[in-house]
């Protein structure tokens, strides 16, 4: 199993009524037969829901793996109060953002240090610890945006969708997606001021 990825939040909380009332139940006790019954039920739609964000099969199918194991480490501290799909479908589609997040700030940290960074005797440590200094900025200033701004921006930048394809997806206006870009936009260039080369390669600031 590969580390946790970038975001660290926790999934948000999800409510189950109905007849699986008891198995949401029992999940939360870390009963493996419930667990595996969850598994088996939903595991080939979310790789399926993975694939059409991450385009590979195996890494749609880490990125599902990562759910159920989150969900099973997590379990005692969840309150699960709804569906299980739908929270098991937004855990995926979180998980697959760091991914891609991921990958975005690594290929543009490579393209920074190939064209920029002229020194041969730079350390690879120093050249990580550069990526990961930025990961961090760029999630703790993403976490300071409300929920809807924040998603947008993702949708936009991290699942490259167009403003009317976000819209009809969140049932707003394109007028809004606007609203929500720029001021998602400004408040990165003020607060990462010092990776303005980075961001421009990443997110066209």
């Amino acid at each position: 199993m590969s580390a946790a990825p970038i975001y660290d939040h926790e999934y948000p909380k999800v409510t189950q009524e109905g007849p699986l009332h008891n198995i949401a139940h029992l999940l939360t006790k870390q009963d493996p037969s419930a667990f595996e019954q969850v598994f088996k039920t939903h595991f080939k739609d979310l790789h399926a829901y993975a694939i059409t964000l991450v385009q590979d099969d195996a890494m749609a199918e880490e990125m599902v793996q990562q759910v159920f194991f989150k969900l099973w480490e997590r379990a005692g501290k969840l309150t699960i109060s709804g569906s299980i799909a739908a929270y098991l479908y937004r855990a995926v589609h979180n998980e697959s953002l760091n991914y891609i997040k991921h990958q975005k700030v690594k290929a543009v940290h490579q393209l920074y240090v190939a064209h920029s960074m002229k020194d041969n005797h730079e350390s690879s440590a120093s050249k990580k610890l550069l990526t990961s200094e930025l990961e961090k900025k760029i999630q703790e200033a993403l976490n300071e945006l409300p929920e809807q701004c924040r998603t947008v921006f993702q949708m936009s930048r991290f699942e490259e969708l167009k403003y009317a394809e976000i819209a009809e997806r969140l049932d707003i206006s394109v007028k809004t997606v606007e609203n929500h870009m720029g001021k998602a936009l400004k408040m990165l260039r003020a607060r990462l001021v010092d990776f303005l080369t980075f961001l421009i390669l990443l997110f066209h600031l």
